[in-house]
């Protein structure tokens, strides 16, 4: 992949194609002079800054979704905390590359905390002993604040996490991604990919506008390389906190994610009913898998979670 400066121009070629500083893009560019030479070319330095950085995460997950609002950062956050809680000598930490919009910081409960640096890199916050978290979220003076970037600057940015950070010695590394297929999935793709990367966990809803976007996220995957793990089902039914009735708010018209999954001969991991407690866990910032445990949201989800694990565990093997 082309790598692009961070004061390149809106329509940079990149410093490793071949028509770098060549082009009309290029015209007024300070580095136009050092590109058309082919200077710039070779290899991105970040790529093995990152493999050096990541050499002690042993399993890197990468939680995806070609659709926005199918739960990405509330699964992240739950798989985290389950992986953490599961094993107290079991280290954990949450990566955030959701560069325009950072949830992580409220949903882990860790809103308005500050990175600190330090000679090894930045320390990333933690909420537990073994669960930390890095988000662009606790780089804004306020989270109202709005990320206007173009697609340089966010790549740079996720560089900058995955090679700046002092993450020390983690079991697992959870990253949350934003919804589609573009920079911030090409970027992590490109440094994961030489760092050992486990492979994608992919969410999905259960109707088809959902679907029909997931496909593409697994046509994606597939396409650079990147291993998927499964596929989880969320918001399958709203479960009433008090009677206990299912209902299909999302219905499954031509199958669902189970369905989606046996088609594109991907693993299916499970399905995930909808609680109301657990939006409310998400903007209080508090664990709804020890607060809410008769959920069975909880229940489905501790089931699941052994699946991701055995996934993790077979892919780090083959």
């Amino acid at each position: 992949m082309a790598d692009v400066p961070s004061d390149a121009p809106e329509h940079c070629p990149g410093t490793q194609s071949e028509s770098a500083g060549k082009v009309s893009a290029c015209q007024g560019c300070p580095n136009q002079s050092i590109c058309s030479s082919g200077a710039a070319r070779g290899p991105d330095p970040g790529i093995e800054l990152v493999r050096k950085r990541l050499e002690s995460v042993k399993h890197k997950i990468l939680v995806l979704s070609g659709k926005g609002g199918v739960g990405k950062s509330t699964f992240t956050s739950l798989l985290a905390r389950g992986l953490a809680a599961a094993d107290s000598d079991r280290n954990v930490a949450i990566l955030d590359i959701d560069i325009c919009g950072p949830s992580i910081p409220r949903v882990m409960g860790v809103l308005g905390e500050q990175v600190h640096q330090s000679g090894s890199g930045w320390s990333p916050v933690y909420v537990e002993d073994n669960l930390s978290v890095m988000s662009i979220g606790f780089l804004l003076s306020s989270p109202d604040d709005a990320i206007i970037w173009r697609g340089p600057k966010k790549n740079g940015m996720i560089r900058q996490f995955l090679s700046e950070v002092d993450w020390g010695a983690l079991d697992y590394l959870v990253i949350d991604t934003p919804p589609g297929t573009s920079d911030e999935h090409l970027s992590a793709a490109q440094y994961l990919l030489n760092a050992g990367l486990t492979g994608a966990v992919i969410l999905t809803t259960p109707h088809e506008v959902a679907l029909l976007d997931v496909r593409k996220e697994i046509d994606f995957c597939r396409k650079v390389s990147i291993p998927v793990l499964g596929v989880v089902e969320n918001m399958a039914a709203f479960v009433c906190p008090k009677c206990k009735t299912e209902t299909a708010i999302f219905p499954a018209n031509t199958g669902g994610g189970s369905k989606m999954a046996m088609e594109l001969g991907v693993p299916f991991l499970g399905s995930l009913p909808l609680d109301p407690r657990l939006a409310r866990s998400c903007d209080e910032g508090t664990n709804f898998l020890t607060d809410v445990q008769d959920s069975p949201t909880t229940v489905a989800f501790n089931k699941l979670l052994k699946d991701v694990v055995e996934a993790c565990e077979e892919s780090r093997s083959s």
